[in-house]
């Protein structure tokens, strides 16, 4: 591992074996992130599906990245409807038919973090919600896709920007919340926006881990922080959706570490080759 020091940065760069074991916690994200969704449904609390996380974590022997981080009571977290990032898990609170949920979720492996979000329907839900959901998935991979040694690090912010400008909705890409570094911290410089003008940053280099992860509204960008401190809601109460992978540069390519494939086939239909990995 090196860092980089650049200006007010300092830029984490691992070697092959330190992103292998970045891949362990990836998949190990994964994994808990496919347990909650077997598990969502009308009824179950954003309690229990926490609960699911830390089992799931903590039974491959690793530890949650996100419970206790500045005071932070959860694994996962669980942000429903109109909020878009940061919603505290808690008992109480129950999904509703109709609703759609974020789900932030990270594991640390030997020292290493993974970090991914998913969006999901509990039970039927509206068209235009759905869309929503799988606009800021889209835009995610084309994020992912743009990953490639030898760019900067605003081509993956043009990427998921031109992916989302592309549907006829104007919908709302939240600013000040976004990507970053990541590696021995689960937050690393840099900062990875969600729009922007390609070719600016730093460069892409083999060694360099990115959580990619767009926020996307379907209304009005602006947001507002809860009382609680941590809950981050729509201003206009519109609906949000939250999609995240990891990702790392390398010599072949984006290797997307919480994906179960590597990213391998979602690459492929973008048009980015990547060698099949374990």
């Amino acid at each position: 591992m090196r860092v980089w020091r650049r200006r007010d940065r300092m830029i984490q760069i691992k070697t092959p074996d330190e992103i292998a074991l970045m891949r362990e916690a990836g998949l190990i994200t994964q994994r808990a992130l496919a347990a909650m969704r077997a598990a969502v449904q009308p009824g179950i609390s954003t309690g229990e599906l926490d609960r699911i996380a830390e089992d799931s974590i903590r039974s491959e022997g690793a530890v949650p990245s996100f419970l206790g981080y500045r005071g932070f009571t959860g694994t996962i977290c669980a942000s429903i409807n109109e909020e878009v990032v940061h919603g505290i898990p808690s008992r109480k609170r129950k999904l509703r038919e109709g609703d759609i949920i974020s789900l932030d979720c990270g594991a640390i492996f030997e020292g290493w973090h993974g970090d991914s979000a998913i969006t999901l329907a509990v039970g039927s839900i509206r068209p235009e919600y759905q869309q929503l959901i799988d606009v800021t998935e889209q835009a995610l991979w084309a994020g992912l896709a743009a990953a490639l040694a030898g760019g900067r690090l605003t081509d993956i912010s043009a990427a998921v920007e031109g992916s989302i400008r592309s549907h006829p909705h104007h919908y709302g890409i939240v600013d000040h919340y976004g990507g970053h570094g990541i590696g021995t911290e689960m937050h690393q410089d840099p900062h990875v926006l969600n729009h922007g003008r390609a070719g600016r940053g730093p460069r892409l280099v083999p060694g360099l881990a990115l959580a990619v992860e767009p926020m996307v509204t379907l209304g009005d960008p602006d947001t507002r922080e809860l009382p609680d401190g941590w809950t981050v809601v729509t201003t206009d109460g519109s609906y949000a959706a939250h999609w995240e992978h990891t990702v790392a540069i390398t010599e072949d390519g984006p290797w997307v570490t919480t994906a179960e494939d590597g990213g391998f086939a979602r690459l492929a239909e973008l048009g980015v080759k990547v060698a099949q990995r374990a």
